[in-house]
């Protein structure tokens, strides 16, 4: 199990990358569109071919699920990577059946949490590309880290 981090030792400039990456299929598009975002481009290819993506395409909810499971993967906070806000979040290309995601997440942002004397908090932009390189997500997103505990 990777090492747990805590406020202390994150740092500007610092660069996580994905551990492994996330294959997308045909099926996970529709059974996750269907629950959550049913719109004929995410669950049908005929009415992807018609639509604004000419094909099927994952919802942009269904990569950015994705992309925080690169995150939790990849950056290992203690007691977990607790939201403190999302500032950008932007889909540059459409999520295709057989898109492979990798991420690349640096921390642009270090401070102490001004109402939370055990806490600090972390910004990152993360940068999520598909197997040709392509940037299909591009957030900046903080979390908070636990200060560590003294003895």
């Amino acid at each position: 199990m990777p090492q747990e981090l805590y406020f202390e030792d994150f740092y500007l400039g610092q660069n996580f990358h994905s551990v492994g990456s996330i294959k997308i299929t045909a099926e996970e598009i529709k059974e996750f569109s269907k629950k959550y975002d049913p719109q004929p481009f995410h669950l049908d290819e005929a009415a992807g071919e018609h639509s604004f993506f000419k094909g099927l395409a994952a919802s942009g909810w269904l990569t950015a699920a994705v992309v925080m499971r690169l995150r939790v993967q990849s950056i290992t906070v203690a007691g977990g990577m607790i939201g403190a806000g999302v500032e950008e979040m932007r889909w540059t290309e459409p999520v295709r059946p057989g898109d492979t995601l990798r991420t690349e997440i640096e921390v642009i942002g270090v401070r102490h949490s001004s109402s939370r004397k055990d806490f600090g908090i972390v910004r990152t932009r993360t940068l999520a590309f598909n197997q040709n390189d392509q940037v299909v997500l591009r957030s900046t997103v903080n979390f908070l880290a636990p200060v560590r505990p003294t003895a």
